[in-house]
């Protein structure tokens, strides 16, 4: 399809993923946020090789490599005894296995390299402060011909979409903190990926800026506060969070009472709903089908979005609106994969009794190569182009 004219509202990972692969086929982009800037907002991620081949394909290799720390494994491990269950060989082994590296860095340092490339591409415009509502979307509806909302889990594009989905509160919340590696050193691995598991709780922990800090996010059941958290972060209750994780490892309880700057998120989803209006509109990323984290995806399903839709239109041959029917039926298929992965992870992971007993036995046994190969279709996925 010759260059088109395409509008994106959200300046998030989805939005900027999507901005610069369109710009790179070609297209005149033009970007809205309604934030004045775009500052670092959440904390850690992880960029998985489905995700990280997306990135260097689109130039990003080298920012990307700088920004982020490569853990040789994933270690589960008992949040009540530290003891390990199992590992996943990450590190080279991942490269090589699955054609790119696994790492993890933080969402702002990802942000931050997307925006330095948008910025950096004369075919994308960015226009920061502009709170787009629905009057607004039917207007620049009469001005090009697609507009790709990126606009997250509250979307205002999601409402000219007949037959899309509100989100729903998954009925798990999360703690998130960073602290200092040297601090919990006796405790946690500040070069690796760990997650302590238990009953109803869970708690991974992963390095930042190259093992000198740690990220930590603590997930449990909790209740639904509503929308007021699109609009920031919420203060943590500690309390709550204490009461939560009673009877784990006195060394983590520890970790989680003197942890500084603390904030609690509630962690929302979308069942299966439409994610384009046949002709000129479609959604991506949390938008379209927000995720719970169980599967460490919802970053990596965005880049995936951003990249496949732009391939999907570039590619054309029949006109927009039949493109983004094939991207949506094509994209469904994955994003159910994923998130019967992160289903399945949060029954493993808060296991208790008996299903716990045999889930650590089933880990035990399962030699590095097999644990590997039952992530062969989620990481070694090569996005359409690539």
């Amino acid at each position: 399809m010759a260059a088109q004219n395409i509008q994106i509202i959200g300046a998030g990972i989805a939005g900027l993923t999507a901005a610069l692969s369109f710009a790179r086929n070609g297209h005149e982009v033009e970007i809205v946020d309604s934030a004045p800037e775009l500052s670092e907002v959440g904390a850690g991620l992880q960029i998985s090789p489905n995700a990280s081949r997306i990135l260097t394909a689109l130039g990003l290799g080298s920012a990307l490599e700088a920004a982020m720390s490569r853990p040789a494994q994933i270690t589960l491990a008992s949040g009540r005894s530290l003891r390990t269950i199992t590992a996943v060989p990450c590190g080279e082994f991942a490269a090589r296995r699955w054609g790119a590296p696994y790492g993890v860095l933080h969402r702002g340092d990802l942000q931050g390299l997307l925006l330095n490339a948008v910025t950096a591409e004369p075919r994308c415009t960015l226009r920061l402060g502009h709170r787009i509502e629905t009057a607004d979307i039917v207007k620049m509806q009469s001005q090009g011909p697609l507009i790709v909302g990126a606009d997250g889990v509250w979307s205002q594009t999601r409402r000219m979409v007949t037959g899309a989905v509100p989100p729903q509160f998954s009925g798990q919340v999360a703690w998130r903190f960073i602290v200092p590696a040297d601090v919990v050193s006796g405790v946690l691995d500040a070069k690796n990926v760990t997650a302590f598991l238990g009953a109803r709780t869970h708690l991974v922990a992963y390095p930042l800026a190259h093992g000198k800090s740690i990220n930590m996010v603590a997930i449990t059941k909790g209740k639904d506060p509503g929308q007021t958290w699109s609009e920031r972060e919420i203060p943590a209750d500690r309390t709550a969070l204490l009461a939560a994780f009673s009877g784990w490892h006195p060394a983590l309880m520890s970790i989680l009472r003197a942890a500084p700057e603390m904030t609690w998120w509630p962690l929302f989803e979308m069942a299966d709903g439409h994610w384009c209006n046949g002709t000129d509109l479609v959604l991506i990323g949390d938008a379209a089908h927000a995720m719970t984290p169980f599967a460490a995806q919802g970053a990596a399903m965005a880049i995936e979005d951003g990249y496949e839709l732009a391939q999907a239109v570039t590619c054309a041959s029949s006109g927009i609106g039949p493109a983004l029917a094939s991207f949506e039926n094509r994209r469904r298929i994955r994003i159910a994969k994923a998130r019967s992965r992160a289903a399945f992870n949060q029954f493993a992971y808060h296991a208790r009794g008996p299903v716990r007993l045999g889930r650590d036995l089933v880990l035990a046994l399962k030699s590095p190569e097999s644990l590997a190969s039952d992530l062969d279709w989620l990481y070694g996925y090569r996005a359409t182009g690539l």
